[in-house]
């Protein structure tokens, strides 16, 4: 190999001159007893410090966040605040110690469960998981719970049920493996509510009197309070329920005191929709009072059920009446009750139209029972250009209720038929006293005949 020849040697050129080649083999040496240096400081370093906690674990109370007092009859949304107050009492910090990802302290996987216990009360809610709650901190569960109207005042306890995991203990072994132990908490707390006294009512008896579609009676209602609160200056109020057809036209009645356990009797005026049907109706009964405290504050509302008769309704049950052309006479009209009351004071009507006309439209029928016909009579005349056919005259009735309201019925349809007017002898021949004067012409003249031959023999 001649000095001006090059070679590679694993990528690297090799120097032709001896005293280079040494030079760079020199330096590789040293470069290796320098990281060899390096590697072992690093692996006798002393290991950076880390923490250890001897004693320590999670210290849980509850607590109702607000106003613990509940009102009979609500559904409420009861809030339960966990408060975490552990504290880690001894902490090692040492070389060599690995940190634990927990802390002893620490409550883990933390589920809240509220009970009824021996309360009246009923909790609709399921447990309720928070999560971890750490040291000084706190979580809040929130659970639906109903208050039954009939729940008795008083103070109760619920028990809060904690079910939670906690670092018992962590052993390091060597200088990088660490076992954790851990440790499962249920434990029951106990938080007070109170259930406030109240009024609350009962509807003993419900007496209803006259109380049909379209017209105006009265509700009796005995009502009784089956509360735990004596109340004063207490008004039992009736109100229409929503889109029912019963609606109150004297809502209210004064009662004053109104103890526990006490009854009240009240009557109230009530009207019903002219479109109401024979069926029973939903009403709304309350009482607005003063409490203990001095507020003036309403029970929960009692529903009752409101029986509603069926409208005042007529029928003409007449014959088709018949008048001619240019004739004026009497037209009949039987009208029959078909409603479920009693109809006072009834005067039918007649709305007469072309070709018809009347001096006398009216006639009073008295008082009308149930299933019960009135005749009513109508002298009517008939235009003497009036066309042969059916006609139909508007009729109605106008009577007054049992409270003495004023109603007026349906309209109703009187049949009349104008037929052809008759010949002057047809006339007679169809008048029933000219067809009896000629009878008892003619008996007379039969007798006299008979005692004419009787007296020639």
């Amino acid at each position: 190999m001649t000095v001006c020849e090059k070679n590679t040697i694993l990528g690297n050129r090799i120097p032709s001159n001896p005293r280079q080649r040494g030079h760079r083999s020199y330096s590789l040496l040293v470069l290796l007893i320098l990281t060899g240096i390096a590697m072992a400081c690093i692996a006798v370093s002393p290991a950076s410090a880390g923490s250890q906690y001897m004693a320590g674990s999670p210290e849980l109370s509850a607590t109702i966040s607000g106003n613990n007092e509940l009102s009979p009859g609500k559904e409420v949304q009861l809030a339960v605040v966990i408060q975490n107050t552990g504290i880690n009492e001894f902490k090692f910090v040492k070389s060599g110690i690995v940190d634990t990802d927990d802390l002893p302290n620490t409550a883990k996987f933390l589920t809240v469960t509220l009970g009824s216990g021996d309360s009246p009360l009923i909790v609709k809610s399921d447990p309720q998981m928070v999560g971890d709650l750490k040291a000084s901190g706190t979580a809040t569960a929130t659970f639906t719970v109903r208050v039954p109207s009939d729940a008795a005042a008083g103070t109760y306890s619920l028990p809060v049920r904690l079910n939670y995991t906690y670092l018992y203990t962590a052993e390091q072994y060597g200088s990088d493996t660490v076992q954790y132990t851990y440790k499962t908490i249920d434990k029951i707390l106990q938080i007070p509510v109170k259930v406030k006294s109240n009024v609350r009512i009962d509807v003993i008896s419900a007496d209803i009197q006259h109380l049909n579609a379209g017209t105006e009676g009265y509700i009796t209602l005995t009502v009784q309070n089956v509360g735990h609160e004596d109340a004063t200056k207490a008004i039992v109020t009736i109100a229409r329920n929503d889109g029912s057809p019963v609606i109150p036209t004297e809502a209210s009645a004064y009662v004053g005191d109104f103890p526990a356990n006490g009854t009240a009797k009240c009557i109230f005026k009530t009207s019903v929709d002219q479109g109401a049907e024979e069926q029973t109706y939903p009403l709304d009964v309350y009482v607005k009072y003063e409490n203990s405290e001095g507020d003036t504050v309403s029970s929960d509302i009692e529903t009752i059920g409101v029986p509603v008769g069926g409208k005042i309704t007529f029928s003409i049950n007449s014959d088709v009446q018949t008048i001619a052309p240019g004739e004026k006479k009497v037209i009949q009209a039987s009208f029959k009750n078909t409603g479920g009351a009693t109809a006072y004071q009834a005067l039918a009507r007649v709305s007469m139209v072309d070709p018809f006309t009347s001096n006398d439209d009216s006639a009073f029928l008295g008082d009308i029972a149930p299933g019960e016909t009135k005749e009513a009579s109508f002298l009517v005349s008939a235009d003497g250009s009036a066309t042969v056919k059916n006609y139909g005259i508007d009729t109605e009735i106008r009577y007054r209720d049992a409270l003495d309201n004023s109603v007026i019925s349906d309209p109703m349809k009187l049949s009349v038929d104008v037929v052809e007017k008759k010949s002057a002898v047809s006339s007679l021949m169809g008048n029933p006293a000219i067809l009896a004067a000629i009878a008892i012409i003619v008996i007379a003249i039969g007798y006299l005949l008979y005692r004419s031959r009787k007296k020639l023999q």
